[in-house]
């Protein structure tokens, strides 16, 4: 994001110490916004989460105008890829990984420890990016990502081209990550720098269906998580949950095995 968040005289007073200026790959038109890359390194709560690169076709910021923002029906002409290559473990048939409660592998309700892995063509950091890994810490154990236990998308436990094109076969998808350079291209704009945002995200729009429930008249091949979306966008459940908090500590970047 620019330094300044698009502070100005006139309409922008705020500036980035405000949180204006923050940028990413959906492209948004709200809040002084410009459009580039991003890596969602957790989007979570206590039912489910998943990890997401959206690579974009161009470098740095950039303000998007008409088909290029994505918008609409113009979603696959953006020059970002909005809907991104995500790893959802109950999406991909692991539904046991992930969750509240000692019955799942990862208890959400306890503290843990996300490590996100960046493995690159030969083992360097000037490397290409290649492939993506998740792991846990819980209770002083380190937990390897579910694998995929789909038909077709079998044993898959990362993110890779092969994996993103794999699950836009299986799954169905708008294929843009492939489109906007994959792996290579999301290497290239993490290596040119990026800004780590931490935020709670409260969705009136699609209430966390992406996340952990199903858009409604969607197969129940196509849920991403347990949530009943038609209790659970409700105003009353909204009401009776209107105060949702998290705590980020000890975050830390570093070689292989030093994180953790």
């Amino acid at each position: 994001m620019s330094a300044s968040g698009e502070r100005n005289d006139k309409s922008n007073t705020a500036g980035a110490t405000y949180g204006t200026g923050y940028c990413d790959a959906q492209c948004p038109k709200q809040n002084f916004i410009g459009g580039k890359a991003k890596m969602d390194i957790w989007e979570a709560n206590s039912r489910a989460t998943a990890f997401t690169p959206h690579p974009c076709a161009t470098r740095g910021l950039v303000k998007c105008t008409g088909p290029d923002c994505g918008a609409g029906n113009d979603r696959r002409q953006g020059i970002c890829d909005m809907d991104g290559c995500d790893f959802n473990s109950y999406r991909l048939g692991a539904k046991n990984f992930y969750g509240r409660g000692p019955e799942f592998t990862i208890d959400s309700t306890k503290k843990m420890t996300v490590v996100t892995q960046f493995i690159t063509d030969d083992g360097k950091d000037r490397g290409e990016l290649v492939e993506i890994r998740r792991l846990y810490v819980q209770n002083g154990v380190v937990i390897a990502n579910a694998a995929a236990n789909l038909t077709g998308l079998l044993n898959y436990d990362s993110i890779s081209d092969e994996y993103c094109a794999k699950e836009v076969e299986v799954l169905g998808g708008s294929g843009t990550n492939e489109l906007r350079g994959g792996s290579k291209v999301m290497g290239e704009a993490m290596e040119r720098g990026m800004v780590l945002a931490l935020s709670l995200w409260w969705d009136n729009g699609s209430y966390m269906w992406w996340l952990d429930g199903k858009n409604p008249g969607d197969p129940e091949s196509l849920r991403r998580g347990p949530c009943n979306t038609e209790v659970e966008s409700t105003p009353q459940y909204i009401t009776a949950n209107s105060k949702p908090s998290v705590i980020f500590s000890n975050i830390k970047l570093g070689d292989f095995g030093t994180t953790y």
